[in-house]
């Protein structure tokens, strides 16, 4: 069983800046990405990265939006971090875009941030064009992969076009870009929260938080150059940004960027990867497929009992698991062996399972005012139902109400904590104390050797397994204006398979009503629930409806007592 131990510790990057620069250095023409365009596999080496991140913030110069702010959004595409790359690095602020919003969100979210440009994917080619004249501060409109019949308009310029303007700008002597001084304090990032305009906040992060994230993630997950990931996270996604872009980047190892959720176990077997970085949707699928087969074979209480003297041989130091789990590993490339896993959290038998197939499943803990990393295990330190110790970047401690308090309020200091939220002072001063800590909302202890343990949330917030966040007021809000609803309380269910479901205890509109029997209540209801739905991203949307038939409980301000629902 191979170990994970990196051959040598991570460079320490000043800036993103230099992060580019010194991988085109110290890796050159050594692959970064493997893609897909055209149905063809395509390399993209670092020295990719530098050259096309040169041309495209030289590029940007020309246009006069070099400074400027810069939304991008759509699939995973080495041109996606070119953008962010070449937008950060000339002084301006990108702004990464959920794909799975509704186009109202998209087009609230790039007005609220006052957009110069929009980049983005294939997938948007049709959709932009139909709302590009209600982004009036917006000059551009770049596509990735151009399809002229999808892309007309003067606004309109393909990204490799842009490439081919900046390289020709640099060869006549244009340093706009090449010389500009970052600032490391300045805004360089805005991350929205969440896809309801109403609750949205807009996470403003600087250089200097990236580059201590980046720094941190580096020095807390020994990997190298010698890694291969299979990148399946969304790009606009701070955990897939620092973690699995910039930190990775910095390692010097190759990212195989998943096409499809439908082919992530198939590129697995192609790509063989020995690392990766995931959300527990990802995890907890590979895990359930893997017992699912086992016991389609009959294997189960076979696989069981090689586990237990695997486990035993290990703790003589005798691994046998290569040979033991082989069949098990193959469909997984056959060369997997750890996985840094955040978003929500993870079962503690998964873990185990896993460990004795011969994989670490490191379970980390991060939040996007933290750029986002703040916590994590290690490989051969993992502490069971804990996130991990705290990364090198920042500080924690617990906010107890009292000192006979066995948990508190998890509070962060460091250089990876943001600046503030955009526009939006009254939630900023909210969310730190007098003397600079963050409060995170997220309620857990610490024991003595700094682990940190999450026993609930503060915020109402619910954490879906594929690590994206649905706010349940954004719901309420919508509901309010279904006509069958009178009050409304959302929260998260778990179902017989143990997944998250959002649920909605509904108080009817008792005049709309009146004289109708149970089955005809819960049918009128039902019925605007899915017509809600369908307004919704998928993953917000409510799975389950439950009819109440007395009013929720109170406070004297008239507000529901949301703590005593379960």
């Amino acid at each position: 069983m191979k170990k994970i131990k990196a051959s040598h510790p991570p460079k320490v990057i000043t800036d993103l800046r230099h992060l580019v620069i010194s991988g085109a250095e110290q890796f050159g023409d050594k692959t970064l990405y493997i893609y897909k365009q055209d149905k063809q596999d395509q390399v993209f080496t670092f020295k990719d990265n530098l050259s096309r991140m040169n041309a495209l913030g030289t590029a940007f110069a020309k246009l006069g939006i070099m400074g400027t702010h810069i939304a991008v959004m759509g699939e995973t595409h080495p041109s996606y971090m070119t953008t962010f790359f070449a937008t950060v690095n000339g002084g301006g602020v990108i702004v990464p875009l959920d794909k799975d919003l509704k186009d109202e969100d998209l087009i609230s979210f790039m007005n609220i941030a006052e957009v110069s440009a929009v980049v983005y994917t294939e997938a948007f080619n049709k959709r932009i064009a139909k709302y590009a004249d209600r982004i009036p501060t917006a000059k551009y409109f770049i596509p990735i992969m151009d399809k002229t019949e999808d892309c007309d308009g003067e606004k309109v310029i393909s990204f490799e076009s842009l490439i081919e303007l900046g390289n020709k700008a640099l060869e006549e002597g244009e340093r706009s870009f090449l010389d500009h001084k970052i600032e490391m304090d300045k805004m360089c990032a805005i991350l929205f929260t969440s896809g309801t305009t109403g609750t949205a906040k807009g996470v403003m992060l600087s250089q200097r938080n990236f580059t201590a994230a980046t720094n941190g993630s580096c020095l807390s997950m020994q990997y190298d150059e010698s890694n291969v990931f299979v990148d399946a996270l969304p790009m606009h996604h701070s955990y897939e940004i620092t973690c699995g872009q910039l930190a990775i980047q910095n390692l010097g190892a190759t990212m195989c960027i998943n096409d499809s959720i439908k082919n992530v176990m198939r590129n697995f077997q192609k790509y063989k990867p020995n690392a990766e970085m995931l959300v527990p949707l990802y995890v907890e699928t590979m895990y359930k497929r893997i017992w699912s087969e086992i016991g389609k074979k009959g294997m189960t209480k076979k696989v069981r009992s090689a586990i237990k003297i695997s486990n035993l041989l290990l703790k003589l130091g005798i691994d046998v698991r290569d040979k033991f789990f082989k069949q098990i590993m193959d469909p997984l490339g056959g060369n997997l062996n750890s996985i840094v896993c955040g978003g929500a959290p993870i079962n503690p038998q998964l873990i185990k399972d896993f460990h004795a197939f011969g994989i670490f499943v490191l379970e980390g803990y991060g939040i996007t005012e933290c750029s986002p990393l703040v916590a994590v295990n290690s490989p051969g330190k993992v502490r069971y139902h804990s996130v991990g110790q705290p990364v090198s970047c920042c500080q924690v401690k617990i906010d107890k109400q009292n000192e006979n308090d066995e948990t508190g309020e998890i509070l962060v200091k460091g250089e990876n904590v943001m600046l503030g939220y955009y526009k939006n002072e009254e939630a900023t001063k909210e969310v730190f104390t007098e003397d600079g800590w963050f409060r995170t909302g997220d309620i857990g202890y610490m024991d003595k050797e700094n682990y940190i343990f999450i026993t609930g949330r503060k915020k109402n917030v619910i954490i879906l397994s594929n690590g994206k966040n649905v706010f349940p007021e954004e719901l309420e809000e919508r509901l309010k204006y279904c006509g069958s609803v009178e009050e409304s309380v959302v929260l998260a269910r778990r179902g017989d398979d143990g997944d998250t479901r959002i649920t909605a205890l509904i108080y009817p509109n008792q005049e709309l009503v009146a004289g109708k029997t149970a089955e005809e209540i819960e049918a009128l209801v039902k019925a605007d629930v899915n017509a809600l739905n369908k307004e919704l991203p998928v993953y917000k949307q409510i799975r389950d409806v439950e009819i109440r038939s007395t009013e929720f409980e109170k406070t004297t301000s008239k507000k529901i007592k949301r703590y005593i629902l379960k």
